[in-house]
């Protein structure tokens, strides 16, 4: 995708119902507008976090005096769980507690809170348990078609979950035996199930891809969802990125679902959500 497409994009995708708009009437894949507009709101959710967080007290104060979470949200134009904690954590609930509730809605016995709580989940798709297990069963999809692909040709590999005890720094693949890829050999794979915009590869190169050059010389990242490929990245020597395609021509594509039906049979006991406070 060419960087002007991508950046019309990105603009256009301010609600979640701006997916549907975008998938019926210019053909979009539904769920690379999905991730698109994920990565929109958790860096936007990530560069305004600490001045909301600033406002907690007052945000408490509209809730206490009969605003609902939703509509404590959309007034301080913030994702409503994040929101909702914030608000929580003012009446002395423990963060953990917090998550349990969030995971477990109807065990909660104040029926204006689990009532809350639930229309909360439904309306944020990206911080919500469904939206944290629709994160997590995307990044497994792409792990798999990676993995089946080595495997269809008896490439030998071990795992990031192999390789954790050995390093610092784990990609997703290492190689036993270095493939040819691109005219040149590889020796590790990364493979990341979003889009990869100049925002997400430069913070890609700077925190993984440089030091898995270093650790094990020339290596792949691939974008399930496409990428940005008229922006001059600098890339460690060496090192590549590819589409989806490079592995499965053509790429059948994640199922589309809506979040809020999505199966939550993985879901960490602290979301995504929960990078932003450290």
């Amino acid at each position: 995708m060419k960087l002007q497409e991508y950046q019309d994009l990105y603009q256009r995708l301010a609600t979640p119902e701006d997916i549907d708009f975008l998938a019926e009437n210019f053909g979009y894949d539904k769920e690379l507008l999905l991730v698109i507009y994920t990565q929109r709101v958790v860096r936007d959710t990530t560069k305004r976090f600490y001045r909301v967080k600033a406002q907690a007290r007052r945000l408490a104060f509209e809730w206490q005096n009969g605003a609902s979470l939703l509509q404590v949200a959309r007034r301080a134009e913030f994702p409503a769980i994040l929101t909702a904690l914030m608000v929580l954590e003012q009446r002395k609930t423990p963060r953990k507690q917090f998550w349990k509730m969030i995971r477990e809605p109807e065990s909660v016995h104040d029926r204006r809170l689990r009532r809350e709580l639930a229309e909360i989940c439904e309306a944020d798709i990206v911080y919500s348990p469904a939206g944290s297990a629709r994160q997590y069963a995307r990044g497994r999809w792409g792990e798999q078609k990676l993995q089946s692909w080595l495997d269809a040709r008896d490439i030998v590999y071990e795992t990031e979950k192999d390789l954790r005890a050995k390093y610092d720094k784990t990609p997703d693949i290492l190689l036993h035996k270095p493939l040819e890829m691109n005219g040149s050999k590889k020796y590790w794979i990364e493979s990341k199930a979003i889009f990869g915009d100049p925002h997400e590869v430069r913070r890609h190169i700077k925190k993984q891809l440089a030091p898995y050059s270093d650790l094990f010389g020339d290596g792949t990242v691939v974008y399930w969802f496409g990428h940005v490929d008229d922006v001059a990245y600098d890339l460690p020597e060496g090192v590549d990125i590819v589409d989806g395609t490079f592995f499965e021509d053509p790429l059948t594509p994640f199922p589309y679902v809506p979040v809020n039906q999505t199966k939550m049979d993985e879901v960490p006991e602290e979301p995504a959500a929960a990078d932003l406070q450290d």
